[in-house]
């Protein structure tokens, strides 16, 4: 019979813990937090030391009754929730629930759940930590403070169902900065010259650089056209070659924000279901014979430490799989990636590197296999040698101006054979391979191509760009990312396209409010210097009634004002050329999460709503009567279809072009890639670059 009760947050979690223990254990789920403060009221004492009334959570009654009777029925109870500051305040708000001496040791963490670690987890229960229930505690009050008492102002003075927020109305407005950037650059022309050159029947491409010994900038064609004169006849010679060995070293193992932006970039994965593949990951994957197994570590750090045992595991793999030369001298040690990062857990990895990505398939979905994948991956190159480029630099004299080429090869692959971090277009470095040149080499003369180019805007966020850049500035912690990004989508603040975010009217009218009322909120390092406070009361070198108290004292005088001084906005909605084929009213634009529809003005009484089609002039390719349109999926990935959808069911994920393929006239889709976009033919091989990198909008 069970002497022990285990209570952790996910049945899942439950489940892979119980086959551990055995059946002297009982283990339960508390389905998350069991208590918080209530959604009718603010339900803090602000003058009573900023006192929270916490209420049990509306339909957990019946999980907090199950508890109960289980507690009475053991000798001993444990809280083994998540190793973070939320799961020690789920753990003190059970033991407070299930009247539990909290001064006890009744606290176990792990960082994997595995069979090892979850036993020896067991033999070292602890007290319940309570400097990290008040770090949780301060910040669910200071958002709560902030939230319901900025909130309401915005319902009655712009519209209903607004809110404001720490972390959210900071991303808002960082990408309204951006947005305004955009609008105020003033694009600046520039040209390059393009020599294609060859040797031996090797193509390859130099670039214009100098004149008269001098760097030249070319800024209009009048220039250009000076160049090309001096090089009309001149002869191109291999003046000099650099050569040199560069070594690249393998990124750091996944921490929250690296593994949420690594994910957006090769996967296409939002941070939210990130977040929610790796707690699957986590909490336990059934596998076969071996059972439930978590198969990473938790996912939920900033660290990138690697423990001595994975480290002891990961060289013998790389040892017996690519070899001596493989393994670094001394196994890698990454510093903290920013000097608030708490490195209170591993790094992200694998719990064991033995188990691939390839004997996986059989037991989880694509999703988790892919992310699983990734972590792998990134985890095995961390503990591998660095790479070695040989790297090519090569000056060709025309005349009086010099042309420059560059180029690398892998002279040794290092951990580039195993994995190569992305980049935010979402591809991986490339590198250019030039012919064997040596000085004095004659060079035969393919083509001069002069091109004009404009200089590009700073790019619009995408969510990775986003999640580095709250990152680095120190704004909210990595937990709090994918739930701040949903939440400024759905509240109507920012919307996609493209998978860039855009600022939308009612974000920047939320925006110029919160600047002129609450500026502190708003200020990037108020609310960094907030984050670090909440971290010294983690630590237990600040007191966290103090830190809330210090904040709200200017925050209330800013209140008085704002509910003073804040003029009531009314906001329209714009009338479209389109009528409602269900009621003859004007249909509206409308914002939502995924950007403008269309809905009758005539709501609720009518609640038709209808995309926004747009016609990209494009023949259908398979009915030749239609013509293809940009529609939203429902998860708001654009796609293109037939507009005589469902007669015809045409569709592309990639966008039909106008010109057809020059060799079998089949339809060219557009493509994007490092390199620019270009055009490939959807029936034979043809393909065809329309812009360079810098013309292609922020690929």
């Amino acid at each position: 019979m069970a002497d022990s009760l285990v209570i952790v947050e996910s049945p899942a979690k439950a489940k892979t813990i119980g086959k551990y223990l055995g059946s002297k254990y009982i283990v339960k789920a508390s389905m998350g937090h069991i208590r918080d403060l209530p959604k009718s009221q603010i339900g803090v004492e602000v003058e009573n030391d900023f006192n929270p009334k916490y209420i049990t959570i509306r339909g957990k009654g019946s999980v907090l009754k199950e508890l109960k009777d289980a507690s009475k029925k053991v000798k001993k109870v444990y809280l083994a929730a998540d190793p973070d500051r939320e799961g020690e305040a789920i753990a003190w708000h059970l033991a407070h629930a299930l009247e539990l001496d909290d001064t006890q040791s009744l606290r176990v963490v792990f960082n994997e759940i595995t069979k090892s670690a979850v036993k020896d987890a067991f033999k070292t229960p602890r007290k319940i930590n309570m400097d990290l229930v008040n770090a949780q505690q301060a910040r669910r009050i200071l958002d709560r403070l902030v939230g319901y008492k900025i909130s309401p102002l915005l319902w009655k003075k712009v519209k209903k169902g607004l809110s404001a927020g720490r972390v959210q109305s900071v991303a808002v407005k960082i990408i309204l900065d951006r947005e305004n950037e955009i609008s105020a650059f003033v694009p600046e022309e520039y040209w390059t010259i393009i020599a294609k050159l060859a040797i031996n029947g090797t193509a390859f491409e130099a670039k214009f650089t100098q004149l008269n010994g001098a760097k030249k900038e070319l800024t209009n064609e009048q220039e250009v056209n000076e160049v090309l004169e001096f090089i009309r006849d001149a002869a191109f010679n291999v003046s000099e070659v650099k050569e040199r060995e560069r070594l690249r070293n393998p990124s750091a193992p996944f921490t929250t924000s690296s593994l949420q932006q690594e994910a957006a970039r090769k996967l296409g994965f939002r941070a939210a279901k990130t977040m929610s593949v790796a707690q699957q990951l986590y909490e336990g994957v059934e596998l076969g014979k071996e059972g439930t197994v978590g198969l990473i570590t938790y996912m939920r750090t900033d660290s990138t430490r690697i423990s001595g045992t994975a480290q002891d595991e990961a060289k013998e793999y790389i040892t017996e799989k690519y070899g001596v030369s493989f393994v670094p001298d001394s196994p890698r040690q990454y510093s903290k990636k920013s000097a608030n990062a708490q490195d209170a857990h591993e790094a992200i990895r694998p719990t064991s590197i033995l188990r691939d990505p390839d004997s996986m398939k059989p037991f989880v979905s694509r999703d988790q296999l892919r992310l699983y994948k990734l972590i792998w991956e990134r985890f095995v190159a961390s503990q591998m040698s660095s790479a070695v480029l040989d790297t090519l630099s090569v000056d060709i004299e025309a005349g009086k101006a010099v042309f420059r080429a560059t180029g690398s090869k892998v002279r040794f692959p290092g951990f580039m054979k195993v994995y190569v971090e992305g980049n935010d277009d979402g591809t991986t470095e490339e590198d250019k391979y030039l012919p064997e040149l040596h000085q004095g080499d004659k060079l035969d003369k393919q083509d001069i191509e002069p091109k004009q180019h404009f200089t590009q805007p700073p790019p619009r966020y995408t969510e990775a760009r986003l999640v580095r850049t709250l990152e680095e500035l120190g704004i909210g912690r990595p937990s709090t990312y994918a739930p701040t990004l949903e939440t400024i989508q759905k509240r109507g603040y920012v919307a996609i396209e493209e998978k860039k975010f855009m600022p939308t009217e009612l974000g920047e009218l939320v925006i110029e409010q919160m600047e002129q009322f609450f500026p502190e909120i708003l200020n990037v390092e108020f609310t960094a210097n907030m984050e670090e406070d909440l971290d010294h009361v983690e630590e237990g070198s600040e007191d966290w009634v103090k830190v809330l108290a210090e904040f709200y004292e200017s925050f209330e005088k800013r209140l008085e004002v704002a509910e003073e001084e804040m003029k009531e906005i009314e906001i329209e909605d714009e009338v479209s050329d389109e009528i409602c084929e269900k009621c003859g009213k004007p249909l509206v634009y409308k914002l939502g999460r995924f950007g403008k529809f269309l809905a009758c003005s005539g709501f609720p009484d009518c609640r038709n709503t209808k995309p926004i089609i747009k016609d990209i002039g494009v023949a259908c390719p398979k009915c030749k009567e239609g013509h293809v349109v940009e529609r939203r999926s429902k998860k708001g990935r654009i796609f293109f279809g037939c507009d005589r959808y469902p007669e015809c069911d045409f569709v592309s994920w990639d966008k039909p072009s106008l010109k057809p393929c020059p060799n079998c006239s089949s339809l060219m889709v557009e493509k994007k890639s490092k390199q620019g976009i270009k055009l490939q033919c959807t029936s034979c091989d043809h393909s065809e670059m329309v812009e360079e990198p810098d013309e292609a909008a922020d690929l």
